[in-house]
């Protein structure tokens, strides 16, 4: 599907069939080519945004996959970057693509840094969080960065009710939060749960300083509302 490089349908359906990590070491050498990937205009409408931020000292990547988002803090930090993920099958590409970059397994919920980062980035997984694990996620960004540093969080907003994609991701949803009911172990991977009000409200919660801005280049609805947003979370 997607690309004649990217999974087949029966691959996908493993995939959403198995745990999250399991499913991602399954997609981790194709990942690179679905539509999951987080797009280069997103990662370069976020380096732009954060330019005039910097620069910056050391880097983490926060749930890093096959390394997307590493060539965003590879531009942005000159003391080093960092991914971190629990998936070795996507570490393992990560490492390829990147061999300069320190990687750790790790549960992100549980992330085992203190004081060590400038800047930390991550990149459409939030979706994989339940709201009830946000808070241990980012409190544990908060202790890794040092004092004044920024947590980055690039977020699509989600389209209009008017829209097809509105639909398309609620089904989605939908369809997902029944596999979890009927299924074990779970597939954690939810749209409409990951709200830009929700993620600000956490940020907050967890001590960061919190503003969003709108990627314009990103561009627009209909209505005039930004389709994708960057959330920077300093710690005071």
């Amino acid at each position: 599907m997607f690309s004649p490089q990217g999974p087949s349908l029966r691959e996908l359906c493993v995939q959403a069939l198995s745990s999250v990590e399991r499913g991602y070491d399954l997609l981790a050498p194709k990942f690179d080519h679905t539509p999951f990937r987080t797009p280069d205009s997103l990662l370069e409408a976020t380096v732009q945004a954060l330019e005039s931020e910097g620069p910056f000292g050391r880097g983490l990547d926060v749930c890093c996959g096959t390394g997307a988002g590493l060539m965003t803090l590879q531009r942005l930090c000159r003391d080093g970057i960092t991914g971190v993920d629990f998936s070795a099958g996507m570490l393992g590409q990560a490492r390829a693509a990147y061999p300069e970059a320190t990687f750790v397994r790790a549960d992100v919920r549980a992330l085992p840094f203190t004081g060590e980062f400038d800047l930390a980035a991550t990149f459409g997984a939030l979706g994989h969080f339940l709201p009830a694990e946000r808070p241990a996620l980012f409190e544990g960004v908060f202790r890794a960065l040092r004092p004044g540093g920024v947590f980055a969080v690039p977020m699509g907003v989600l389209p209009p009710p008017t829209s097809v994609a509105h639909w398309t991701l609620t089904g989605f949803d939908l369809v997902m939060r029944v596999r979890n009911a009927v299924l074990r172990p779970p597939f954690v991977m939810y749209y409409r749960t990951t709200s830009l009000p929700a993620i600000e409200h956490d940020l907050t919660a967890a001590g960061f300083a919190v503003e969003s801005i709108p990627l314009t280049s990103m561009g627009k609805y209909r209505d005039g509302d930004p389709r994708c947003w960057l959330t920077l979370a300093r710690k005071r």
